[in-house]
């Protein structure tokens, strides 16, 4: 009898590239991801990878990734970027499909802004809610699915570690890519906002910490969230970190098949 393993995977911005090391060094130790829960980043990382993306074309497709490509400014009412591209591309990459159509089962969460509470997509269309779940305050227009004005899952559950224990999961790694940088260079709106929400979340994830089984937590700080550049070197230190933590990941394997005989 093996454990269902659950990921959580945190938001980050660009720093979220570390999931992909992270998930890469899992399938090398053959250890199973049989759940994935995701906020912002992390669900478009969830979305990309549970929709049979091996972590070899996912290395590919984030060094092509540039964050102009997907920048639609819109007249800033709600968010400066509408979101669009971004939306169309996560449809075009995961081919159209709804969640419970993927190879593993996942769940995005993003933030009801009106109801001031957390949704959780276990179904629907995969880029609309990946969209709903990336919608950082302020920076995109929010996303209404369902009569429910949308914004970033990190704003409520920013490594979404409950999530993937309720899904199913018997042990959760959670991957926490959301240190902040201290003296960071502040010279726009994006990195006003962007600065501030990890401030002000940076307390909550501590205690994801608590309640994970294992928590990954790459060093990613140095590296700008909203850059998108650096791709390969936040993969690697991603990789580093997740082998660092293997020997605890295979004795709550092992402690779990021995309470479980």
């Amino acid at each position: 009898m093996e454990p269902k393993i659950g990921l959580a995977l945190g938001a980050g911005g660009a720093r979220g590239f570390a999931h992909l090391g992270v998930i890469k060094v899992l399938e090398e130790e053959r250890i199973p991801i049989d759940y994935i829960a995701g906020s912002s980043m992390g669900a478009l990382v969830a979305a990309l990878y549970a929709t049979g993306l091996g972590s070899d074309r996912l290395y590919r497709l984030a060094r092509a990734f540039r964050r102009n490509d997907f920048i639609d400014i819109t007249i800033p009412k709600m968010g400066l970027i509408s979101g669009k591209k971004i939306k169309e591309f996560i449809r075009l990459v995961t081919k159209g499909k709804k969640i419970e159509e993927l190879q593993i089962p996942i769940a995005l969460v993003a933030t009801d802004l009106q109801r001031c509470e957390k949704v959780v997509f276990s179904s629907g269309d995969v880029a609309d809610a990946v969209r709903a779940s990336i919608s950082i305050p302020g920076i995109f227009v929010p996303e209404v699915i369902g009569g429910r004005m949308l914004v970033d899952g990190g704003v409520i559950d920013r490594i979404p570690v409950s999530v993937a224990r309720e899904m199913g999961a018997d042990i959760v790694i959670g991957v926490d890519v959301s240190h902040v940088k201290v003296n960071e260079e502040i010279s726009s709106i994006f990195d006003v906002i962007l600065q501030s929400l990890d401030i002000l979340q940076d307390e909550l994830v501590r205690y994801r910490e608590i309640v994970s089984d294992i928590m990954i937590r790459p060093r990613v700080e140095q590296y700008n969230s909203r850059a998108f550049t650096h791709t390969e070197e936040i993969i690697k230190i991603g990789e580093e970190e997740a082998r660092k933590q293997l020997p605890k990941i295979h004795q709550a394997i092992e402690k779990w098949k021995e309470q479980h005989l």
